[in-house]
């Protein structure tokens, strides 16, 4: 979740690859009321904060990609800089939006759109098409550096609605200074791009060779507690919940403010589940905890409907 102060400005910076879906994240903000702002030269950004503090807006959102490619390597330090003032503190989030290459070539395609980085300027001055895979490539270099600062959400299987639900889902209240997000996913489905630490249990006890068990999933009762008598599970839950606790102090001193836990299993449906619940249970006393099931949740591997259009 992202902390919202009072008073102050709360500054949402939206970033990311292009098709990734940045208007998307955009539009969900300006829904929940903030003030946005799309494709602001970062050039601009001190002295539309100090202007937007004139007018008293208090949540702001602004868009900046590779479109301002020429000024993207100054803006880490614009954003350092931004304006202190005692009695409206500016407070930044940066979101960093990701997908898959596959993902991006084919909303692309699908939209028919020009990627930004597509047109290259040749030694004779000439502008010429590069291939689009190589533009997503030399986009990921380019804002690799604002990547590592950021909350990264990856929307490679992400229909338009689910990634407004996730935008709005993050402006509740916390209470402390880092954010844990744990997450269950199927290895079949490929590892999700936005996590720090990835566990794998798949050489766990399966409860889905019990025929009771097989249709439920981690987070009913009955596979609850098959897997809580399993010593296996056991021991892996203690173990995953001591190395967080020993390195999770390092992160936050090393100004992390968001922390992705993958735990992941063969289909994403009862071992990884059962252990992203206990361990968000087990820290939520100590951090403010998040939940997502990748595969329960009902993300598609390829989505019902084309969704290129949706995503900018």
């Amino acid at each position: 979740m992202i902390l919202l102060p009072t008073p102050g400005v709360h500054l949402i910076l939206i970033t990311g690859m292009s098709g990734s879906g940045k208007s998307v994240a955009l539009t969900a903000l300006e829904d929940v009321g903030f003030y946005c702002v799309d494709n602001l030269p970062p050039e601009l950004l001190t002295a539309f904060i100090e202007l937007d503090q004139s007018h008293r807006a208090n949540k702001v959102a602004i868009a900046i990609d590779v479109r301002s490619a020429a000024s993207l390597p100054g803006l880490p330090q614009r954003l350092a800089e931004l304006p202190h003032h005692p009695e409206r503190p500016v407070q930044l989030t940066t979101l960093f939006l990701d997908a898959t290459t596959d993902t991006l070539v084919r909303r692309f395609s699908e939209t028919r759109r020009l990627h930004p980085l597509s047109l290259q300027s040749t030694p004779q001055g000439k502008q010429q098409h590069c291939d689009l895979s190589d533009a997503i490539e030399h986009e990921r270099e380019l804002l690799s550096e604002l990547r590592e600062q950021a909350l990264v959400l990856d929307t490679s299987l992400m229909l338009p609605a689910q990634l407004r639900s996730q935008i709005k889902s993050l402006l509740g209240p916390v209470q402390a200074p880092l954010t844990l997000v744990f997450e269950s996913f199927a290895f079949k489905r490929g590892l999700p791009m936005d996590a720090n630490f990835v566990f794998d249990v798949r050489m766990l006890p399966n409860p889905h060779y019990e025929a009771a068990l097989k249709a439920m999933n981690g987070r009913d009762a009955p596979v609850a507690a098959f897997l809580a008598a399993q010593a296996e599970v056991v021991q892996m839950q203690q173990q995953i919940t001591q190395f967080l606790r020993l390195w999770l102090p390092q992160m936050l001193r090393d100004h992390r403010s968001y922390v992705t836990v993958a735990i992941g299993c063969t289909g994403g449906q009862h071992r990884s589940v059962y252990l992203v619940e206990q361990l968000a249970m087990t820290f939520s006393s100590d951090w403010a905890t998040r939940v997502r099931h990748r595969e329960i949740d009902g993300w598609p591997t390829r989505p019902a409907r084309p969704i290129g259009g949706d995503f900018a």
